[in-house]
């Protein structure tokens, strides 16, 4: 991977072309303290990386020449969906960082019964901006061209409205819960790993209620845990992506 800044573009990305950089990138330039002259690597979130120099850097705006692309696969085997019970603020951010750079594909955000935050639609839109913002960040820090889905948040029983029915293979879906009788590595042949998308549901601060629990394995989620310690919310999703792209993916 270049040495050179990453930085998120999704428009006008072509070889030879001179493109006037978003916001977002401009405020990473100036963050970086970077000047004319220097190189960067702009990602539009399909794949492929354009090598480009700066060729201006303004108090409100920063241009950049391209050179041609180049395609670099970074993700993971494994497709994870992460669905999230929304939990406090910080947390949450830390939960979409470090997923994103763990590989998850897409992230559900879900309001549950325990779930202590509760927005209205207008902040619930800005803040889920805000997740989407933090994943194109990570996605720059850690060398991914793809940037994961953040999706608007539903409650539970609306997102298992939208699910396919349970029986729909080949997918994996898995919910943890301190207690349960498996791991994940049961959930696979020994060696093997899973034939198609896999799920992970993980609830908010106090975790999921028993008939959200029923209601999730009417759907084909499994119960497993994670060891014999009870997890924060925003710690449990993060150890079992680490674990299923050490048993499945490319850790």
């Amino acid at each position: 991977m270049s040495d050179a800044p990453r930085l998120f573009h999704a428009e006008g990305l072509a070889a030879g072309a001179v493109v006037t950089l978003s916001e977002g990138a401009h405020r990473h330039i100036q963050a970086l303290r970077l000047a004319a002259g220097d190189a960067v690597t702009l990602f539009a979130g399909d794949g492929w990386e354009w090598p480009a120099e700066l060729v201006q850097v303004g108090k409100r705006v920063s241009v950049a020449k391209l050179r041609p692309a180049q395609m670099r696969d970074r993700e993971s085997p494994l497709v994870v969906t992460l669905v999230q019970g929304i939990c406090a603020a910080d947390r949450m951010d830390w939960v979409v960082q470090k997923a994103t750079e763990l590989g998850v594909s897409a992230i559900r955000p879900i309001v549950t019964q325990r779930t202590i935050i509760r927005l209205s639609s207008e902040r619930q839109e800005r803040r889920e901006q805000h997740w989407q913002a933090i994943a194109v960040s990570a996605c720059e820090q850690c060398g991914r061209n793809r940037v994961p889905t953040v999706h608007p948040g539903l409650s539970l029983t609306d997102f298992l409205a939208i699910e396919a029915p349970a029986e729909a293979p080949p997918e994996l879906r898995v919910m943890l819960l301190p207690g349960a009788e498996r791991r994940l590595a049961d959930l696979v042949p020994q060696g093997g790993a899973p034939q198609g998308p896999v799920s992970v549901a993980i609830g908010p601060e106090g975790g999921f209620a028993d008939l959200e629990e029923s209601l999730l394995a009417s759907r084909g989620y499994q119960a497993v845990r994670l060891g014999p310690r009870t997890l924060r919310t925003e710690t449990a999703p993060l150890a079992a992506l680490a674990v299923m792209q050490s048993l499945w993916g490319d850790l």
